[in-house]
């Protein structure tokens, strides 16, 4: 059980031109869209309604573009935030990849290594970073809330082991870009309190 505390606030960066086509963008630094950087904008009159002790954010420009947008403050870099390295199908859509490999589903069969700037990840390689993640995040809990801002997949895995699943169990959580989503508890046990949000 866990004792009552601040939310884990989650949010997913603006919408980029990869993002747009669907193309698995994991350590490719692009830059958000201007719909991107509206999206993200949009966060903060939420945000500023929260009691938020702690920012992390992936180092990623997209990532860090939408905090400081969203007018979060005191942003510290987390290399476990960076996404799911796609190894050899960063920059590829999951079309293109069935072409090659009918039936593919990353959560299932995972990806192949890449050059050297994209070697690839295991799920079970983003499972721990994320455990590392919460790791440092739960104690900070315990004085307000702590934001998260990092990209679809690295975060789903991530609310995963906070529900205690396994981390393929994102699959199960959508999440689209430029949204808020929190990470609570409820009698003590962990909880998804909202989910998706869009910008208000």
């Amino acid at each position: 059980m866990m004792a009552d505390m601040g939310q884990l606030i989650v949010l997913r960066h603006g919408e980029t031109e990869w993002s747009a086509a669907g193309r698995h963008t994991g350590r490719t630094d692009i830059p958000l869209t201007a719909h991107g950087e509206a999206a993200a904008a949009a966060l903060a009159p939420a945000l500023a309604r929260l009691q938020i002790a702690a920012t992390f954010c992936s180092p990623a420009r997209r990532a860090v573009r939408t905090a400081e947008l969203a007018g979060l403050t005191d942003i510290k870099l987390d290399p476990d935030l960076w996404e799911w390295d796609y190894g050899g199908y960063e920059g590829r859509t999951t079309a293109e990849i069935r072409a090659q490999r009918p039936g593919w589903y990353l959560w299932r069969d995972g990806v192949i290594p890449g050059d050297a700037e994209h070697p690839g990840e295991t799920i079970a390689q983003v499972g721990a970073r994320t455990d590392a993640v919460l790791a440092r995040a739960r104690p900070l809990l315990a004085d307000g809330d702590v934001a998260l801002v990092a990209h679809a997949h690295v975060l789903r895995v991530l609310t995963a082991r906070w529900l205690q699943l396994d981390p393929d169990g994102g699959r199960l959580f959508r999440l689209d870009t430029g949204t808020f989503s929190t990470l609570g508890t409820e009698h003590g046990y962990p909880v998804i309190t909202s989910w998706n949000v869009p910008p208000a």
